[in-house]
């Protein structure tokens, strides 16, 4: 069996904790485990194909390799498509007679054992080439995911979103289920179906892979032009509710896609992530920057998420809000729906210390051990590193330079430099960037291990 992670997402649904280039499986929420790798652990696999945003490569390999997954194989989407563009991707690059499990790497699984159980069922039945899903036995009337209507493991419709009116009908008529999101199919079968009900993405797709730039270690990066030529959309639509080969195995595992705040204040006790001190207070989920102590007076039912540059206070049960206020966020240009200020790179991390706009930045950079950033230069900024710890080995021009902990450098604007560390520990510098512009956009890059533009 093939494992396919789907590990996308804009990180909308749990700002500020979530951003677009750090989302919500990225985020160490339990046991010091984010769901990306929970999912991991919970599906052993040797073949493992992860389908991900080309910018979180480097975050998703890091985080595979820290739970004992040094073998992964990727595809790497330069703009996602919606999920039936990125199963279609992963099953052309696999055996036609694979037996595929497609899940999302956001989702939280308690029941493991039944988990397994419905698995082994899934596979048995996506044997006899069929498409098979998981349906998630309800436990309220929950509006915020799609249904599944069922006969046994024959599956009648799917059903949007409902209203709350609606929900109550399906959970009454108990041949309903939540639409989980996951998959078993052979991947010959799925491409077949695709074909049926969706040619013009199968073509698509088939363009993007046979002209993407494949590599020996398994990675393949779909190029920009032809990922945008597939026609975007969900597997649901593209083939699930058109397709007269689908199954649905009842599944009662403890299963959340944890879209909300709401959804993951269920699964924790209050005062579990930060130091509070509450007087008059009760039921009120906090997270707080470690070491920040949130005090709560006379206020009951809260969420209250606290970031290095962000706050959101929300009342419970209406979390689902929060994506309005990133849509708000959005138009106003802000970068807080982007990033947090620690920014993951393929060489290390960076973070933003303290900013003042059109005057400065400081920022603290980690280069992992044999790594280096780009040769590169900038148009309107100046650069001053001091080193912290490590050994910085800079090239400045035509200089080439050791710069040791508690000694620094200057890079003029214009200059072509380039910071590497050839040690065995991590690398740390503090970085002033001077100039009256200061963003991130402001690199001309000449050389890059990443391949980036």
């Amino acid at each position: 069996m093939r494992i396919v992670i789907l590990a996308g997402g804009s990180g909308t649904r749990l700002w500020p904790l979530s951003r677009k280039l750090y989302p919500k499986q990225f985020i160490k929420l339990f046991e010091n485990k984010s769901l990306f790798q929970k999912t991991l652990l919970r599906n052993e696999s040797k073949k493992l194909t992860v389908v991900t945003n080309e910018q979180q490569y480097f975050l998703v390999g890091d985080q595979a390799n820290d739970v004992g997954y040094s073998k992964v194989e990727f595809v790497l989407e330069p703009v996602g498509r919606n999920t039936a563009p990125a199963i279609a991707l992963a099953c052309l690059a696999s055996d036609s007679e694979e037996i595929i499990l497609v899940t999302p790497s956001d989702h939280i699984i308690n029941k493991e054992k039944e988990y397994k159980q419905v698995l082994k069922r899934a596979t048995s039945i996506a044997k006899e080439d069929k498409l098979v899903t998981f349906g998630i036995e309800p436990t309220y009337p929950a509006t915020g995911y799609g249904y599944i209507q069922g006969d046994g493991e024959d599956v009648l419709n799917f059903k949007e979103k409902p209203d709350e009116e609606k929900a109550k009908q399906y959970i009454k008529s108990g041949n309903y289920y939540w639409n989980s999101g996951m998959f078993v199919f052979k991947a010959g079968v799925f491409l077949s179906e695709l074909e049926k009900y969706s040619p013009e993405m199968l073509i698509a797709s088939k363009h993007a892979y046979q002209n993407a730039i494949k590599d020996s270690e398994g990675m393949l990066r779909i190029r920009h032009d032809d990922m945008m030529a597939i026609p975007a959309d969900s597997i649901d639509y593209a083939v699930m509710e058109k397709s007269d080969i689908v199954k649905v195995v009842s599944a009662d595992i403890g299963w959340s896609d944890l879209g909300s705040y709401d959804e993951i204040a269920d699964h924790f006790s209050d005062g579990e992530f930060s130091e509070d001190i509450s007087v008059g207070s009760s039921n009120n989920f906090v997270i707080a920057n470690e070491g920040k102590i949130v005090s709560t007076a006379g206020v009951s039912d809260l969420v209250i998420i606290d970031t290095f540059d962000a706050l959101l206070v929300a009342k419970r049960g209406e979390t689902q809000k929060v994506k309005e206020v990133v849509e708000k966020l959005k138009a106003s240009g802000s970068d807080l729906i982007n990033a947090h200020t620690t920014v993951h790179r393929p060489w290390g991390t960076y973070s933003v210390l303290l900013e003042v706009v059109g005057e400065y930045k400081i920022k603290r950079i980690e280069v992992k051990p044999g790594h280096k950033l780009s040769l590169q230069t900038h148009k309107h900024r100046n650069e001053h590193w001091v080193v912290v710890s490590g050994i910085a080995d800079v090239c400045s021009g035509e200089d080439s330079i050791v710069v040791k902990e508690n000694e620094s450098t200057y890079i003029p604007k214009g200059v072509k430099h380039r910071l590497e560390n050839k040690g065995k520990e991590p690398l740390v510098i503090i970085e002033a960037q001077v100039g009256k512009y200061v963003g991130e956009d402001d690199i001309v890059r000449y050389d890059d291990d990443y391949n980036r533009e």
